[in-house]
């Protein structure tokens, strides 16, 4: 059956709260990256052309409830205004309001006054400390704004929060576009994958990732590991990894899945080590069972790259998240570039990227196009990978 659709409301007339994702890079009242803007348009723009009167929610960074003192500078610089003079920008045929409220007269004002065709971008839900508590009353309150709702911030569904959950438990709900197609892409890969199926897991920590592993294990035909995972996988086979990134806590679990993914867990053949993490003064090559004492893994070698690159020839569904290596730094970059353009180059393949900094980098990289898609939700999408039940997404209503 599935979930409601934005386009199963009837929505002319009425007062259409919607969860977006704005929680975007930002500088000072500078936008530095508008793509979850952009992400969210579809479905704004639907309901805006269906005469409905828009009301959106979202968060943006975090804010510290515990200290007074940084409570205030936390609002002060994840302020939802500056998102607001983007959106105006992205929709001229639109008036779109700010409320810098949460909750109050002025907000409720502004939600009375509010014509068909016409949109309202309330202040940061984190302002309210009831938000990330799921808070009922916050909740029932959000909810009173409205006539339905809809979820479209994919990115957020993973949490139980107020705006994500609190709100549709009592309003008539749908999922919007993005969220259709991000399950759309993941549900693909998670429960029909054209085979072979190959998943790439980077990133820096094993425990992060023990669901992930866990159930790709059973499901694709092949997981590769690199990045700073990788190190607690070679400690597990006994070898020494330097000063290498390591959860000495995590090296049983790494044992177990050696055990269980044998011929199918695949690792790096050779590691790019640095005597310095922040001054590196001596960078080389070594096989990943000969990392020195006081050395560090910064990267895949140039050997892994190649075997990874082999392993991903011929896949017809890939799932990818997280980075081979720090990226971020030039000299310790090829790893990431090397799988990116692997898996950019596969022909008939749907490729899906997990969010995160592997989504930065095919952009960075220019490859975000060769990719079938690029979730908006690093945590979000893990946690559907693991097969985790989304608590956003599993409140609103079923079709």
């Amino acid at each position: 059956m599935g979930k409601k659709l934005v386009t199963d409301l009837n929505v002319a007339g009425k007062k259409v709260i919607v969860r977006v994702d704005f929680n975007v890079p930002h500088k000072g009242d500078k936008i530095t990256d508008d793509n979850r803007i952009q992400a969210a348009l579809p479905t704004i723009k639907h309901l805006l052309e269906n005469d409905a009167k828009v009301i959106l929610l979202s968060h943006l960074g975090k804010v510290d409830h515990k200290d007074p003192e940084k409570t205030e500078a936390d609002k002060k610089k994840n302020d939802m205004a500056p998102v607001a003079v983007r959106l105006q920008e992205l929709l001229p045929d639109n008036k779109v309001t700010f409320v810098n409220a949460t909750r109050g007269e002025a907000l409720e004002k502004a939600v009375a006054e509010l014509k068909e065709g016409e949109v309202l971008l309330m202040q940061n839900t984190r302002y309210e400390k009831g938000e990330s508590k799921n808070d009922p009353e916050l909740g029932a309150y959000w909810a009173s704004l409205g006539d339905l709702y809809v979820s479209d911030a994919f990115g957020s569904v993973h949490r139980a929060h107020a705006s994500t959950v609190g709100i549709p438990s009592h309003l008539p709900s749908a999922v919007g576009f993005l969220i259709e197609k991000e399950l759309k892409y993941l549900g693909k890969a998670l429960d029909d994958p054209k085979r072979p199926f190959v998943a790439v897991l980077g990133g820096a920590k094993v425990s992060d990732k023990i669901g992930v592993i866990e159930n790709l294990l059973k499901l694709a035909d092949k997981v590769i590991v690199g990045g700073g995972m990788a190190y607690t996988f070679y400690a597990a086979k006994g070898w020494n990894v330097g000063t290498s990134l390591l959860e000495a806590d995590k090296i049983e679990t790494a044992k177990k899945f050696l055990e269980e993914g044998a011929g199918k867990l695949v690792l790096p053949v050779d590691t790019v080590v640095a005597n310095d993490f922040e001054n590196p003064t001596d960078i080389k090559v070594v096989a990943s069972n000969e990392i020195p004492e006081d050395y560090m893994g910064m990267d895949i070698g140039p050997k892994s790259i190649e075997l990874f690159s082999k392993e991903l020839a011929g896949a017809k569904t890939v799932f990818w998240n997280g980075p081979m290596g720090v990226f971020e730094r030039e000299q310790f970059a090829a790893g990431t570039t090397g799988v990116c353009k692997a898996i950019a180059a596969l022909d008939d393949c749907m490729s899906v990227i997990g969010g995160g900094d592997s989504a930065s980098a095919a952009k960075n990289l220019g490859f975000a196009e060769k990719f079938s898609h690029i979730s908006t939700g690093g945590g979000a999408s893990l946690e559907y990978m693991e097969g985790k039940e989304l608590p956003g997404i599993a409140i609103i209503e079923e079709k």
